[in-house]
């Protein structure tokens, strides 16, 4: 896979002649993988490359700012996905004043002579250009060979990334889990917090989520993996009497998070929070990154009276996904 950013791309660049899709691909969950699979039996028997067009920030994110619909998929997480399925060339195009104002033809103009697109596949509502002007049918009249992708159900639903927001915010996390065709998860560096944690005796590691807000508020049972080395092994050669509870992959750790904004902790500028907390773990674990699963919804995030009742709800929460590790030996969906 070759990750490209359009405008930063050389003039003397010359790619091979590829088949295109474009869109959020927010979540990249089973609707979008039918597009991908799509497009790669298109292009293979007219021996084109595959490419997917993703949007930086998303559009909506660029018109409503903090507003916007919450990310299912960081920048990050939607390459490794569409890696995963096989993509030849990830394009990265910056969502600015200066792209939305490309008029239709510009638009496919870049498509033909920047980026060799042939062929397209397209969802059903796709439009483009300055005013939405463009669509499947200028296109085509421009000369592209233009596929419609339908619309991909499960369980007579649609599948799409708003259903997705919704069922994360409702804690449904095995829905989540089908929608998307695997576990939900966010993949974030290890960063410096304020240690208010430390100060209750519930350390935690704050793991960077790299979206304006995300689709998930509350406490969580998680199994947490570092993707650069053996998590358990890294606790164990910390600290050989507390090696933690091991998570349900090879060298993954369990751990009770928080998503949310902390309102029990007084903020001048509340901001989202992904923390984690390792029970009998005291390690250093500062830089890595990390990829943290969502296991099992407790609750949603609660505004405790005083740090004293916000200690005795963790500890109380603690030990109720202690025990949901406990009582589920096998991964949970």
């Amino acid at each position: 896979m070759k990750l490209l950013r359009l405008n930063a791309l050389s003039p003397s660049l010359q790619l091979p002649k590829t088949a295109v899709t474009i869109g959020n691909f927010d979540g990249v969950h089973l609707g979008h993988q039918a597009m991908i699979s799509q497009l790669k039996n298109i292009a293979k028997p007219l021996g084109l490359k595959t490419m997917v067009i993703v949007f930086e920030p998303q559009p909506l994110e660029f018109f409503k700012g903090y507003e916007a619909p919450p990310r299912i998929s960081s920048l990050r997480e939607k390459v490794e996905h569409l890696t995963e399925l096989g993509i030849d060339y990830i394009v990265v195009a910056k969502f600015n004043d200066a792209f939305r104002s490309l008029s239709a033809q510009a638009f496919a103009d870049l498509l033909k002579h920047k980026l060799n697109a042939h062929s397209l596949v397209l969802g059903d509502d796709f439009h483009f250009g300055k005013n939405r002007q463009g669509n499947k049918e200028f296109l085509s009249d421009y000369g592209f060979q233009v596929t419609n992708l339908h619309t991909v159900e499960l369980n007579g639903e649609r599948v799409s990334s708003t259903r997705i927001r919704q069922v994360l915010q409702e804690g449904n996390l095995a829905q989540a889990a089908q929608l998307l065709g695997r576990p939900y998860s966010m993949i974030g560096r290890v960063q410096y917090g304020d240690q208010i944690g430390r100060t209750l005796n519930f350390p935690t590691i704050n793991v960077a989520m790299n979206r304006h807000k995300p689709c998930l508020n509350g406490i969580y049972a998680v199994e947490v993996v570092c993707e650069t080395q053996s998590l358990t092994e890294k606790v164990k050669s910390k600290n050989s009497n507390q090696n933690g509870i091991l998570g349900y992959q090879d060298g993954a750790l369990f751990g009770a998070a928080n998503v949310g904004t902390r309102p029990a902790i007084k903020q001048t500028h509340p901001e989202w929070r992904l923390e984690v907390h390792f029970p009998e773990v005291s390690a250093n674990l500062y830089g890595l990154l990390m990829r943290v699963t969502f296991l099992s919804y407790l609750h949603g995030e609660l505004n405790y009276p005083s740090l004293e009742a916000l200690r005795k709800g963790i500890d109380a929460d603690v030990v109720k996904l202690i025990e949901f590790r406990q009582t589920t030996p096998k991964f949970p969906f």
